[in-house]
């Protein structure tokens, strides 16, 4: 009795063992490990590292260095250790050179960092087994111009930039969209950036009746606007891009100030799993989370029993991040960029505007 007892639990014990190995999925993280995104590439692998201690996923981790040559390198070493999936990726260079061999070897990529239009608009074209889980480049300017053209119907507003590529597209964005919604500024005007004191510009604000003002532009350009507004008694408010989110240059932005941009991931993230990189000392900062996130839908698309691009383009995944799903393009949808508003300390999401 003993030995056909002992018999049943190792032959248990041995179902066990296949079972959980059947359900673990081989996941490569690409991430810039060496040069100067190392910082950033190490945030994804610690992040990737806490999703993978949860259980059922082997890592393996490769250098792409944000350069062609080490994203083709990645991607073999990636093909070599038969994963199913692979998540990560910060640098177009290196992910574009990374997919013709995934793509050879059926192995889909969820990238985590890599904006360029380009990547998902062609993907009927290549066959680029790719999803995102990073924003475009053009969804900030898409959501200033759908948020402002809707908020600042009945208002007197200007726009303005500062002559530069991001700064020029993202204001005509929303004077496009202002012009198509049947709205007009009552200035639009190029501003000399990083002077001391914008008092000439707020002046001509001013003169022209301008009660709100977009600024493609960084966030020490904008915070000293909202200070010489108030110097000058103008009563504007000001709003801009993500830009707001660096450091504005020592000076304090005015309450009220607006910010369209991504919500910052730790304040949306599931209270467990921030308890869990705790746990492990990582801060969830950066693309930490948006990586923890990726495994988690590598895992849940690597254990659904369709293939993993149809896995991916059909269905929502609960992640750490919140819901998620991808587009037809294989981009994250819905926009997440929204509407935050200065309290005076900081930038706090704003409800129903």
């Amino acid at each position: 009795m003993r030995i056909i007892a002992l018999s049943a639990v190792l032959a248990l014990g041995l179902l066990c063992a296949r079972t959980a190995a059947a359900e673990t999925t081989a996941i490569g993280v690409a991430a810039p490990l060496s040069g100067s995104a190392s910082l950033l590439g190490r945030q994804v692998a610690a992040g990737a590292k806490v999703a993978a201690d949860a259980g059922g996923v082997q890592l393996t981790v490769a250098d792409d260095a944000c350069t062609a040559n080490g994203g083709a390198a990645a991607a073999r070493s990636f093909v070599d250790a038969k994963v199913k999936m692979v998540v990560g990726f910060l640098c177009t260079e290196a992910i574009e050179a990374a997919l013709p061999i995934l793509k050879d070897a059926g192995v889909p990529v969820i990238t985590v960092g890599v904006r360029a239009d380009g990547l998902t608009d062609r993907r009927d074209k290549t066959g680029w087994p790719v999803v995102r889980l990073a924003p475009r480049d053009d969804d900030e300017r898409n959501a200033a111009a759908a948020i402002l053209t809707r908020i600042w119907g009945d208002e007197l507003f200007a726009i303005v930039d500062d002559g530069t590529i991001y700064g020029r597209d993202i204001a005509e964005t929303v004077r496009a969209a202002a012009e198509h919604a049947g709205l007009k500024p009552v200035f639009v005007d190029t501003y000399r950036p990083d002077l001391d004191n914008q008092i000439g510009l707020v002046g001509r604000l001013r003169k022209a009746g301008a009660t709100h003002v977009f600024v493609g532009g960084d966030g020490a350009d904008v915070a000293i606007m909202t200070r010489d507004a108030q110097k000058l008694g103008a009563d504007i408010v000001f709003a801009g891009g993500e830009a707001l989110r660096t450091a504005s240059g020592g000076t304090a932005y005015a309450a009220g100030t607006l910010m369209i941009a991504a919500p910052e991931w730790r304040d949306v993230a599931d209270r467990g799993v921030l308890d869990a990189f705790a746990a492990a000392h990582v801060q969830p900062e950066g693309y930490a989370l948006p990586a923890y996130a990726a495994l988690e839908i590598a895992k849940a698309a690597g254990t659904s029993g369709k293939p993993l691009m149809q896995a991916l383009d059909g269905q929502e995944f609960k992640t750490a991040i919140g819901p998620v799903r991808f587009d037809p393009k294989g981009n994250l949808t819905p926009n997440p960029y929204r509407l935050f508003r200065f309290d005076g300390a900081r930038f706090v999401p704003t409800e129903g505007e």
